[in-house]
């Protein structure tokens, strides 16, 4: 069964990933601010992602 509200986290490197709402992102990792059902993360991410490599190899 898919879980149906997701929320963006994003590490300190800034890369993005969806995480369930009810779990507490893993160390190293904090909530964006966007929730929605996973597709809609995703799409959010494709959105504000636009630099794939890592902070500190910019």
């Amino acid at each position: 069964m898919e879980r149906d509200r997701y929320a963006v986290v994003v590490n300190d490197e800034e890369q993005y990933s969806v995480w369930p709402i009810e779990e507490e992102p893993p160390a190293g990792w904090r909530t964006e601010g966007f929730v929605g059902a996973r597709q809609d993360c995703l799409d959010h991410i494709d959105q504000v992602w636009t630099d794939m490599r890592p902070l500190s190899a910019r």
